[in-house]
Formats: C-alpha cells, sequence, structure tokens
C-alpha cells in the first residue's frame, strides 16, 4: 500500500502533472515566453535580412538606370548633332542603329574622331 499512496501523492517531481494525465504550468512562469521571443529575435533577423536586400535591388535598380541614361538614344542623337561631316544618308541610318543598346554603347565609347568613320564602315557594311 506505501506504493500506491506514493504514487498518488507525488504525479511528478515538480508537481505539474495534474491528475488527469495533463501537464500545467507554475502561474508563475508565462506559457511559451521563451518561444516567443525566440521566435520575434528570429521574425526581426528576416525582416532586417528583407529589407537589406530591398536596398541592394535599389542600388543595383539605380545603377542600371545610369548605366542606360549613359547610352540612352537621346544622348546619341546629340554626339551625332554635334558631329561635323555626317552624310544625311549615315545619319539617317545612325538613328536606326541607336534602336540597339550595343550599337548605342559603342558609338559612344568609341572616341570621338573614331565614330564618323565607325558609322560610315557599319553604313556602308549594311549597304552592300
Amino acid at each position: 500500500m506505501a506504493y500506491g499512496d506514493e504514487d498518488v501523492s507525488s504525479g511528478s517531481a515538480d508537481g505539474a502533472n495534474t491528475m488527469d494525465g495533463h501537464n500545467k504550468r507554475p502561474s508563475g512562469t508565462p506559457a511559451g515566453s521563451g518561444r516567443k521571443r525566440g521566435r520575434k529575435a528570429t521574425g526581426d533577423a528576416i525582416v532586417d535580412a528583407m529589407l537589406e536586400i530591398a536596398a541592394a535591388s535599389k542600388l543595383r535598380a539605380a545603377a542600371i538606370m545610369k548605366s542606360e541614361d549613359q547610352f540612352s538614344i537621346s544622348k546619341c542623337i546629340k554626339v551625332l548633332d554635334e558631329m561635323q561631316g555626317v552624310d544625311p544618308q549615315v545619319y539617317f541610318f545612325a538613328l536606326d542603329m541607336f534602336e540597339n543598346p550595343n550599337a548605342r554603347e559603342t558609338f559612344i565609347s568609341l572616341m570621338s574622331e573614331r565614330r564618323l568613320p565607325w558609322l560610315q564602315g557599319k553604313y556602308s557594311a549594311s549597304s552592300k
């Protein structure tokens, strides 16, 4: 009988079990408080990482826009208009070429004295 009395009276070492076998926390400790702090810290880390990704994306977009502005069609036309000795057929051919981003970048990147011969060569090659 001593064995039976011991089993009923103790329940568990800390008294957290009830008679029906369900666990209950002592009233001084809020349920899941450690988990909430861990989840909040993890959530904050995720938010911080997402903000960093967004900032990097904005910087990349700004760099792309700057690059596109550097080789824009309007800039190419401005440079073309400032050039001397451009034949009207070569001029209008150049306008069509400026539809191609690679052609715009090449045109702007060339030294000024090489632009007209490059355009004339492209025009000659296209008319053959």
